[in-house]
């Protein structure tokens, strides 16, 4: 507000002393309506902060707007770890980490989060210091397998659903304030429709980086599509060594338990050990996808060079 000097007058020339208090009145008001709007902004900056937010960043690679691989250019990696019905491998997958000294990231469902002989395990990961994140609560499958595009769930249920996963997760002291949310889609299967009802409630879809094949350790013998764990683990090394980039900027999914015999958690020790050896630093989802520079977004939802892979049913 621009300042006003006023000229002193005689005593019989200064105006009547209603003229002077709607003068002071005024101004009092354009000074309260200016704090007023410095303390709605100050809120606003404040809510996005405990938010936490992610921006759009050239260096990653995306699928239908969800984040699918990050920055290419160090040896940096994040595992990804999911878990629903199944989760027998946990405590084994914990050990390994523990001894390898390697921080991963975990996302669990309702039916996960529901099995009581779990609830110590995710204190446990959580006070190793690993990342315990949404998978959505009842596991639907948000769009057709025949057609993306078609998406089969609306923004009401997407939203209940998610928000019940995360407050469930938030009872075990996982996703604090300020931090943002990561969060994997049930499947790993999705478009843009999720991508856009996620970032509404400041959650960051992400997906797995397709091509190693680290996916197919859920299914079961007898399956189409099954893969001996032991192979598993061969092909994602036979495929960081054959491709330019390895897998620098990878998230590498596997799950936390299935319904086959040959578990692929036994072949985690090793996988890890043959990485770190080849010199790759192991992060955390949020520490993968955490930029100092914001970048635009990619023009195109699926960038030139990214696969967009679908998934084996489950």
């Amino acid at each position: 507000m621009n300042s006003v000097l006023i000229k002193p007058c005689k005593r019989r020339q200064c105006p009547p002393a209603r003229f002077a208090s709607a003068t002071i009145s005024i101004a009092a008001g354009l000074v309260c309506l200016s704090a007023g709007c410095l303390l709605m902004l100050g809120c606003a900056a404040g809510a996005a902060r405990r938010a936490g937010s992610v921006q759009p960043n050239a260096r990653w690679t995306y699928d239908h707007g969800g984040i699918i691989r990050g920055d290419v250019g160090g040896k940096r990696l994040a595992l990804i770890f999911t878990g629903g019905e199944h989760g027998e491998g946990t405590a084994h997958i914990l050990d390994t980490l523990h001894a390898a000294g390697v921080p991963a990231s975990f996302f669990v469902t309702g039916d996960y989060l529901a099995k009581d002989e779990y609830h110590p395990l995710l204190r446990r990961l959580i006070a190793a210091g690993h990342y315990l994140g949404p998978h959505s609560d009842a596991h639907p499958l948000y769009c057709a397998w025949e057609d993306r595009s078609n998406t089969l769930v609306d923004a009401r249920f997407f939203r209940r659903d998610l928000r019940k996963n995360i407050a469930e997760l938030r009872r075990f002291g996982a996703l604090p304030d300020r931090r943002p949310i990561f969060f994997i889609p049930p499947y790993e299967w999705y478009n843009t429709d999720q991508v856009r009802w996620a970032r509404e409630l400041s959650v960051v879809l992400f997906n797995f980086t397709p091509g190693s094949g680290s996916n197919r350790d859920w299914i079961p013998e007898g399956q189409r599509g099954f893969v001996p764990s032991a192979e598993i683990r061969r092909d994602i090394l036979d495929y960081e060594r054959t491709q330019r980039a390895g897998l620098n900027g990878f998230l590498l999914l596997l799950h936390l338990g299935s319904q086959r015999a040959d578990k692929m958690h036994l072949q985690l020790g090793p996988l890890l050990a043959e990485l770190q050896a080849r010199g790759y630093e192991f992060v955390r989802v949020d520490e993968l996808l955490n930029q100092t520079t914001s970048h635009p977004a990619p023009a195109s939802p699926t960038p030139a060079g990214a696969a967009t892979t679908r998934p084996s049913h489950r």
